[in-house]
C-alpha cells in the first residue's frame, strides 16, 4: 500500500491469537453429558462469523490448536467465540460462547486465559446502533395552560445483523417508560436492509394530566429522572415470530440542560448485565491479542520515518534508531517486524541486515554456533523470510504437504508410540517416502527463491567466510541455519501458520510432520563434516531411520542448493512463473449480464485466484466455468449493499461485464479485495474511476446514468505505483514503532544514562550491570541518536494530542454512546 498522504485519521484494527482447547463441553455432568460428539469453534464479530476451526470428533475436551490473524475491516462491539456440537442431519447445536466487549479486549490482550462458556441466548445476540433525536416542546393546551411535549425522532440504524444470511426487515418501537406508564409507538417496517432510514417522529405528553390541581407547571427534575425513552429494534417475521435485534434506553434527564439531544446509541442485549446461574457448559482456553492503531496523516510521520531510514548508514550500526529499538524491546519477539517492513518497502533492508549480522559475527567465537541464538539479526532475517518467502513456500511445499495431510498414512517409528497392529517397517517406508519428496522439493527449488533472500544469503555467506577463514564449511552453515532450520523446517512443522494448510493438523498428522521436520533439519544442517550427523539424534529410532539415507548424496544436493541461492551468479528466469494459488473459497456469484434483480441470479461457486488468473467453478476441484486472466483485471472495488440488498459484496471490473461476488463475511470480502488488487496492481489500463453500484433496469443505480459504458462516478480506492512489490502501509508501521518506543521509555532512559556514564558526560562511570544489557559501541553517537529519538517522539506525541482533542465526540456515528437496557 502506498503511504497515505492526506489529512485523514485512520483507526486500523487487527486480531491475532489462538483457540487452544476446550474442556468438559456440554450441559450437565455424569451420564447426562453427551458422549462421542464432534465439536468445532467459531469466531464472530458481533453476529458475523469470520473464522471456523475444523471439526474434532468424539471428544468433549478437544485440542483445537488453531491460530488466527485477520484485519478487522469495520467497527464492532463484541468479539465472540462459539462452541458447537456438529450435527449431520440437523442444525449444529450451540454449546456455549465466550463474549468479550471491545473495550475489555485490552485487559486480556496477549494473555492466555481459561473462559467459562456462557449460554447462547437469542436476546443477547445483538449488533448495530441507532440514531435518535429528542426534544422538549412547550404547548398551549385547550384550557390555556402550558404543557410539555416530548418529540422523539427515530432517524436511522446502522449495522443490524443478517437474518438467515440475508438482510433483515427491521422496525423500531419507541416507548416512553416511567414508574406508572408505558406509552409505545412503532415505525414502519423497512424491507431488506441492515441500515434502515426510518425518519419518523413520535410525540409523547410528559406533563401531569390536565385535571391536576396545579393548572400549569414545568417538568420538574424528579419527574424527568423517572422517565426514559426505550427503543427496541425488531426483525419483522411476517408469519414467523419477530426476532429481537437490540435495545437502548435514554433517560429524559439528559434534556435538563439542553432541550434538544441528538446522538447515536449502541444497541444492547435485553437485560444487559443480568447474570443468572446456569449449568456448567465447559470452558475454553484462548489467547487473544487485539491491536488498534490510530494512524495520523502521513506528514506527521516524516521525521520518525526519516530517522529510521537513516539506520543502515549509521556507523556503528548499534547507534542507529532501528538497533536501539531492538535493544530496548529485546524481550518482544515481534518488536522488529514493523522496522523490517518499513525498510523493506523503501529497499533499505539488505544493508541494515548485513550490518547487524556483521555485528553479531564479531561476538561469535565458534563457527558451529553461528546464527543459532534469538538475536536482533536472526529476528530480522526470520521476519524478512516470512514476508517475502510466502510465495516461495507455496510453490515449494504446498503440493507435497497437501499430499501428506490428505493421505494420512501412518508414519510412527517410535516403538513406544506404535498402535496395536502397526507395522513399523511399513511406517518407516511411508516416512522415508515423505521425507524424500519434501527434501527433493526443497533442493530443486533454487530458481524460485526470492531475489532478496538470495541477496541476504550471499551477504551472510561472505561475512561468515571472512569471520572464520579457516573453516571451509561455515559459509554453508551460515545459510543453512536460516533456510533449513528457520524457514523450511518450521513451515513443515506448522504449515497452517504459513497459510500452507487451512487448519492445525490433527495429532497423528502433526506427529508425522514433526518426524519429517526433524529429519529435514538434520539433512539440511551444515555443521563440520568431520562430525557425524547421526550424533544429533537423541532417540535410537531416529538414529536408525536416518541411516537409511545416503548422506553423501544428500550433502551434495544440499551444497548445490545452498550454492544456487547464495552465489553471485544471477538466476535465469524462464519468464513463466509457476501458477500459485493465492486464495480460494466458496462465494455467491451473480450471473453476469443479468439486468434484473432476483435470488436465482446468485449461485454458490468456488472462487480461485492465482498469480495468473481468476476463475470460478461449480465445486472445488471441478473444471473452471469462467476464467479472467489477471492481466485483464481493471479494478477491484466494494459494491454498495443497496445494489442487490446483500452485504459483503465486491466487484471485479475487467474487459467484459463486471463480476459481482458476495463473500461469506466482512473479513473474507476484505481479503478477496486485497489479494485481487495486489495481483493486478501493475496492470496497464487500470481504471481511475468506477461505479459503486450496479447497472440495472437500464441505468446505473449510483449515478442514474443510462449509458452502460459511462465512466465511473467515484474514484478507485486502489492506486499504487507499479514498483511497489508488497502491501506495506508505511504510516501504520511507523505508528507501531512510535508505540513501542513510547511504551519502553524507561529502558530508553536507562540506555541514555549508560551512554552518558560510559562517555563520562555526567561524572563517575556506573557499574557494569547498569548498561550490560545494551549494545553500545560508540557512546557519544548512541547518545546523540537517543536524543534525536526523544525529540521525534515528543513531536509525534504532540500530533497525537492535537488530533486526539479533535476526536469524535461521544454520540457521533464513529463514537456511539453505550446506553442502558431494561
Amino acid at each position: 500500500m502506498a503511504e497515505e498522504d492526506d489529512t485523514r485519521i485512520r483507526i486500523l484494527q487487527s486480531l491475532r491469537g489462538k483457540i487452544c482447547e476446550a474442556k468438559n463441553l456440554g450441559p450437565g455432568s455424569g451420564p447426562t453429558r453427551l458422549r462421542d460428539v464432534s465439536t468445532f469453534c467459531t469466531i464472530s464479530l458481533d453476529q458475523e462469523e469470520v473464522f471456523r476451526t475444523k471439526v474434532f470428533e468424539k471428544t468433549l475436551s478437544p485440542f483445537y490448536g488453531e491460530d488466527f490473524y485477520f484485519e478487522i475491516p469495520r467497527p464492532f462491539q463484541c468479539l465472540s467465540f462459539y462452541v458447537y456440537f456438529k450435527s449431520v442431519f440437523q442444525r449444529d447445536l450451540p454449546v456455549g460462547k465466550v463474549s468479550i466487549r471491545k473495550e475489555d479486549l485490552s485487559k486480556i490482550s496477549g494473555k492466555e486465559n481459561w473462559f467459562t462458556l456462557q449460554p447462547v441466548d437469542p436476546n443477547s445476540q445483538v449488533q448495530g446502533k441507532v440514531h435518535l433525536e429528542m426534544k422538549l416542546n412547550e404547548l398551549i393546551t385547550e384550557n390555556g395552560s402550558l404543557a410539555q411535549q416530548l418529540s422523539v425522532r427515530s432517524i436511522a440504524c446502522q449495522g443490524l445483523p443478517l437474518i438467515s444470511g440475508q438482510n433483515c426487515d427491521p422496525y423500531a418501537t419507541v416507548t416512553l417508560v416511567g414508574p406508572a406508564r408505558s406509552d409505545q409507538k412503532k415505525t414502519k417496517v423497512k424491507k431488506k436492509t441492515s441500515d434502515p432510514q426510518f425518519e419518523e417522529t413520535f410525540y409523547f405528553e410528559v406533563t401531569r394530566s390536565s385535571n391536576y390541581k396545579k393548572s400549569q407547571f414545568q417538568v420538574e427534575e424528579e419527574d424527568i429522572e423517572k422517565l426514559a425513552i426505550k427503543v427496541d429494534l425488531w426483525n419483522n417475521g411476517n408469519l414467523a415470530q419477530d426476532v429481537f435485534l437490540g435495545e437502548t434506553r435514554v433517560s429524559l434527564k439528559i434534556l435538563k440542560n439542553d432541550h434538544i439531544h441528538r446522538a447515536w446509541y449502541l444497541l444492547l442485549p435485553k437485560g444487559n448485565g443480568n447474570k443468572t446461574k446456569v449449568d456448567d457448559l465447559g470452558s475454553l482456553r484462548l489467547n487473544v491479542t487485539y491491536t488498534e492503531d490510530t494512524v495520523l496523516p502521513s506528514a506527521c510521520y516524516a521525521q520518525m520515518r526519516a530517522l529510521l531510514l537513516k539506520s543502515p548508514e549509521t556507523k556503528p550500526i548499534s547507534a542507529s534508531s532501528a538497533h536501539i529499538l531492538g535493544d530496548v524491546c529485546r524481550d518482544q519477539n515481534e518488536a522488529m517486524l514493523p522496522v523490517v517492513r518499513l525498510l523493506l518497502h523503501h529497499n533499505r533492508l539488505l544493508p541494515f541486515v548485513s550490518a547487524i549480522a556483521e555485528l553479531e559475527l564479531e561476538h561469535t567465537q565458534e563457527a558451529n554456533t553461528i546464527f543459532r541464538g534469538n538475536t536482533l539479526a536472526t529476528r530480522c532475517i526470520d521476519d524478512m523470510m516470512k514476508i517475502v518467502g510466502r510465495s516461495y513456500l507455496m510453490v515449494t511445499l504446498k503440493q507435497v504437504l497437501d499430499e501428506i495431510c490428505d493421505s494420512n498414512k501412518s508414519c510412527e517409528i517410535d516403538p513406544i508410540k506404535l498402535k496395536e497392529g502397526d507395522n513399523v517397517e511399513a511406517n518407516k517406508e511411508n516416512l522415508q517416502g515423505y521425507v524424500q519428496k519434501v527434501f527433493s522439493s526443497i533442493t530443486q527449488s533454487s530458481a524460485s527463491c526470492p531475489p532478496l533472500m538470495c541477496d541476504v544469503f550471499r551477504s551472510l555467506r561472505q561475512m561468515a567466510s571472512k569471520r572464520f577463514p579457516a573453516d571451509p564449511h561455515v559459509q554453508y552453515s551460515a545459510v543453512s541455519s536460516f533456510v533449513f532450520l528457520r524457514f523450511f523446517a518450521v513451515a513443515v512443522l506448522t504449515p497452517h501458520t504459513f497459510q500452507l494448510r487451512p487448519h492445525h493438523p490433527d495429532p497423528e498428522i502433526s506427529r508425522t510432520l514433526t518426524l519429517i521436520s526433524k529429519t529435514i533439519q538434520t539433512l539440511g544442517s551444515w555443521g563440520s563434516l568431520s562430525k557425524n550427523k547421526l550424533s544429533s539424534f537423541k532417540e535410537t529410532y531416529m538414529y536408525d531411520f536416518f541411516k537409511s539415507f545416503q548422506e553423501d548424496k544428500c550433502i551434495e544436493k544440499v551444497k548445490k542448493f545452498l550454492d544456487d541461492i547464495s552465489s553471485n551468479v544471477s538466476k535465469e528466469s524462464s519468464g513463466l512463473a509457476d501458477s500459485l494459488v493465492l486464495k480460494e473459497g466458496e462465494v455467491h456469484k451473480r450471473a453476469q449480464g443479468r439486468k434484473r434483480l432476483g435470488k436465482k441470479n446468485f449461485k454458490k461457486r468456488w472462487l480461485r485466484v492465482t498469480n495468473r488468473e481468476l476463475s470460478y467453478h461449480k465445486h472445488r476441484g471441478k473444471d473452471a466455468l469462467f476464467v479472467i486472466p489477471v492481466k485483464s483485471i481493471l479494478g477491484v472495488e466494494k459494491l454498495d449493499e443497496s445494489a442487490f440488498n446483500r452485504k459483503n459484496m465486491f466487484q471485479v471490473i475487467h474487459v467484459e461485464k463486471p463480476l459481482y461476488v458476495q463473500a461469506g463475511n466482512c473479513v473474507e470480502a476484505s481479503e478477496w479485495i486485497e489479494v485481487l488488487s495486489q495481483v493486478s496492481r501493475c496492470n496497464p489500463g487500470r481504471l481511475g474511476t468506477y461505479h459503486p453500484s450496479a447497472y440495472l433496469m437500464g441505468a446505473w443505480l449510483c449515478c442514474h446514468n443510462s449509458f452502460e459504458t459511462q465512466p465511473g462516478c467515484k474514484p478507485c480506492t486502489m492506486s499504487m505505483p507499479v514498483n511497489i512489490q508488497l502491501d506495506i502501509d508505511c504510516d501504520r508501521e511507523t505508528e507501531r514503532i512510535f508505540s513501542m518506543f513510547s511504551s519502553n521509555l524507561t529502558k530508553l532512559q536507562k540506555m541514555e544514562d549508560a551512554c552518558a556514564s560510559l562517555s563520562v558526560y555526567l561524572g563517575q562511570q556506573k557499574e557494569q550491570e547498569e548498561y550490560s544489557l545494551f549494545t553500545i559501541q560508540d557512546p557519544r553517537e548512541t547518545f546523540g541518536t537517543i536524543q534525536h529519538v526523544r525529540a521525534v517522539l515528543e513531536e509525534l506525541q504532540a500530533h497525537h494530542d492535537t488530533h486526539g482533542a479533535l476526536a469524535d465526540e461521544p454520540g457521533s456515528m464513529e463514537n456511539p454512546i453505550v446506553g442502558k437496557t431494561s
